[in-house]
């Protein structure tokens, strides 16, 4: 088991290693005294490595924690007020206290919604993250950003609100699909892209599906160590932790236009293939970031035609007004994150009713 640090308002680590789920309940009671702890989980990872006989309850058990459960259907359009407010009713039922906590045992959906939930329970209770998604690991789990989304938008209400630990196990992503491996390799492709071109190199000479133990902890934790820099800087996304973004402002439009049907990962890709190719048309930034962007992807499994067939067919218009209502917008403008050179990005602020154009010359 390997660790990274995290500092910020709270000071919290995020721990990486093989066979992590069996000493959860050890590893939490470090930084939780025994108390009534409810694992949020949707009904496949549930299936996976849930219920009363699983390692994880057994484990809580064995280190003195009151266990609950709560299980949700799984997907994105099932983040929302409804099933937050189902949490919230099932705390308040069992009657926890502001001593007790919320386990987050999922993906990057289980982890925002339980972190919502943690956030306005009570006005605020703990809760621990345990990722089982490559995305959810480098991404979602760590920094803070909770949510849930509206009708209008991806993520429009939340909470930053950050966890006492952050546990992944390797070992769950032997059952990682396709799909599942690349929505991670796209955000970990953000984080080369803008804090470590080492990152970019390392992806691209092997297959991180195929890796095990160090070599994978290791890989991941460089990923993380970009976003950990970043959020320490700059916690509530007022500056320099907007470079997160990239890719984000098309990628949302495209995930919410789509109905959720284009996952995250896959949509932040085509967003980094957009927003990159536009700034080399708008002369922002020197040519040739797209086109490795698309070298790398390719060579990571994904369908970049069809990624970006699929933006094509939304439409720049489309995109441009669904864009408008993200909460990256700030009145008539909006911040764009794009590449001056792997491993350095830029923000501009762009007036929205320009995005119509950006988007189109980067489709």
């Amino acid at each position: 088991m390997k660790t990274l640090t995290i500092n910020c308002s709270k000071q919290y680590e995020i721990a990486i290693g093989s066979g992590i789920l069996y000493k959860a309940g050890r590893c939490i009671s470090k930084v939780l005294p025994a108390c009534k702890i409810c694992i949020v989980s949707d009904e496949n990872v549930r299936a996976l490595y849930g219920g009363e006989q699983s390692a994880i309850y057994q484990s809580l058990l064995s280190a003195g924690f009151d266990v609950y459960e709560y299980t949700f259907t799984p997907g994105e359009d099932h983040k929302s007020l409804e099933t937050a407010g189902e949490i919230l009713d099932l705390l308040a039922n069992s009657r926890f206290s502001r001593e007790d906590a919320l386990l987050a045992l999922g993906g990057g959906v289980t982890g925002d919604l339980t972190g919502f939930a943690a956030a306005t329970y009570m006005r605020g209770i703990r809760f621990v993250q345990i990722p089982t998604t490559l995305l959810a690991c480098v991404d979602a789990s760590v920094g803070g950003k909770t949510g849930v989304n509206l009708r209008a938008g991806k993520n429009l209400a939340g909470a930053f609100w950050q966890p006492e630990l952050v546990l992944t196990d390797t070992d769950v992503f032997t059952t990682l699909t396709e799909d599942l491996w690349q929505d991670g390799l796209s955000e970990m492709v953000k984080a080369g892209m803008i804090g470590d071109p080492s990152l970019l190199r390392d992806l691209a000479d092997g297959d991180i599906r195929t890796m095990t133990g160090d070599a994978l902890t290791d890989l991941i934790l460089k990923a993380l160590a970009v976003k950990a820099r970043i959020v320490e800087k700059d916690e509530r996304e007022t500056g320099v932790r907007r470079l997160l973004n990239f890719g984000h402002t098309a990628g949302h439009a495209i995930e919410t236009c789509s109905g959720y049907e284009i996952s995250h990962g896959r949509a932040v890709a085509a967003g980094m293939l957009i927003e990159s190719a536009a700034a080399e048309h708008k002369g922002w930034a020197s040519k040739g970031n797209a086109e490795l962007l698309g070298n790398l992807l390719a060579k990571l499994g994904f369908d970049v035609s069809e990624l970006l067939t699929q933006a094509g067919s939304i439409g720049a218009a489309v995109l441009a007004e669904t864009a408008k209502g993200d909460k990256k917008a700030h009145g008539d403008t909006i911040i764009l994150v794009y590449p001056m050179r792997p491993g350095l990005c830029k923000m501009h602020e762009l007036p929205v009713d320009d995005l119509e154009d950006f988007f189109r010359s980067g489709l």
